[in-house]
């Protein structure tokens, strides 16, 4: 390859709305040096969403072809031409479907395939026809990525990739910023008192993020006397079953509701102590966010989170779905501020070293370039 050149990388993915993996893509294309690539996206379903607008405000082209139902063997067409109009070098293909049409329409060009999986379905689940045709995908496949051990063990066990081809990729981000009048604001704006330590965690409001068992955990904490708010930040179908639930254990005056937030920074900033209670994830960026800002965590062990969070190194992992262990847990860290801000030195110090966007660009850059 031309070290001349500039390299051109196409995103394969679903849409550009808001969420991890597209997070992700947003990233890494402003985190790229664009001397050295050309990024593209091209979405294989419509509408592209607010992240687009973002990167079409910046000159990034993005492509957006709605695939039909089914198995849309048009589509494998309409990539193909555009790999070869556009001359891409490499396609970077996010989740399985996106790999499935990008790796099939760069069969027969001189265009590389990347391949991320970015997380798992819960309960995760495999076919025979997944098993039989994947390791034939994955030879015309010039790397796979995970963006976990926990994913990339998933891969080789439901997807029968072989595991010697898959590299762990952390996600990484750029470091939350805020400032202090708006963390004053939102504590005014929402009755936190400067004696009550702030809970928080931000997740839509998705059976699988369990914020049942968080609020029953909580629960538990206020009951041993502790002087706390919770605050959840999010919307999404459970939302009336979590409101029932709230009242159900009478917490209506220690629990917020704040909705759905485009800009929640300040929010994550004025949380003291941030939970995670799902029930699977892949590598979650909320809680890399919440590192970033130096954060302590409590979390389940569910897919990346003991990834990202080192049990009692800069914050507690308790079992999938235990109440009274993540109860004791958050407890743990209310009652001992020392502990408190050893994780936070802790949580920054293992941001910067694995899950900063600068290292996980460089990871994919040296992909892009290499070959």
């Amino acid at each position: 390859m031309n070290q001349d050149k500039k390299t051109s990388v196409m995103h394969i993915t679903y849409d550009m709305r808001i969420g991890g993996t597209e997070m992700v893509i947003k990233n890494i294309i402003e985190g790229s040096d664009s001397s050295l690539f050309d990024m593209s996206i091209f979405c294989i379903e419509s509408p592209l969403g607010p992240f687009a607008d973002d990167l079409l405000a910046k000159g990034i082209s993005i492509t957006s072809h709605a695939r039909l139902p089914g198995f849309d063997l048009g589509l494998i067409k309409t990539i193909r031409q555009h790999i070869k109009n556009n001359k891409i070098s490499v396609v970077h293909c996010h989740q399985y479907t996106p790999w499935i049409y990008g790796v099939l329409a760069a069969i027969g060009t001189k265009t590389k395939v990347i391949f991320t999986e970015h997380g798992r379905f819960y309960p995760d689940s495999s076919s025979w026809k997944r098993k039989l045709i994947n390791p034939v995908l994955n030879r015309f496949t010039t790397a796979t990525t995970a963006i976990s051990a926990a994913t990339k063990d998933a891969l080789v066990i439901y997807e029968n990739i072989p595991r010697n081809c898959i590299e762990v990729i952390y996600n990484g981000i750029a470091p939350v910023t805020y400032t202090e009048q708006e963390v004053t604001r939102l504590k005014k704006q929402y009755h936190i008192a400067e004696h009550e330590l702030c809970l928080g965690t931000i997740a839509r409001l998705d059976p699988i993020k369990n914020h049942t068992m968080m609020l029953k955990a909580f629960k538990q904490v206020i009951d041993a006397g502790i002087a706390a708010k919770l605050v959840i930040v999010g919307d999404g179908e459970e939302r009336q079953n979590i409101e029932t639930l709230i009242k159900d254990l009478d917490l209506s005056t220690q629990v917020i509701l704040t909705g759905y937030e485009s800009k929640p920074q300040a929010l994550l900033a004025m949380m003291d102590i941030y939970l995670l209670s799902s029930l699977s994830e892949g590598t979650s960026m909320t809680l890399l966010e919440a590192m970033s800002l130096g954060k302590p965590c409590v979390v389940t062990d569910a897919g990346g989170n003991k990834e990202v969070i080192a049990d009692r190194g800069n914050g507690i992992v308790t079992s999938n779905d235990a109440t009274a262990e993540f109860s004791q847990a958050i407890l743990k860290l209310v009652n001992d501020e020392a502990l408190r801000n050893e994780y936070e030195i802790a949580s920054l110090q293992r941001f910067s070293r694995l899950f900063k966007v600068t290292v996980m660009v460089k990871r994919f850059s040296e992909l892009y370039k290499s070959g």
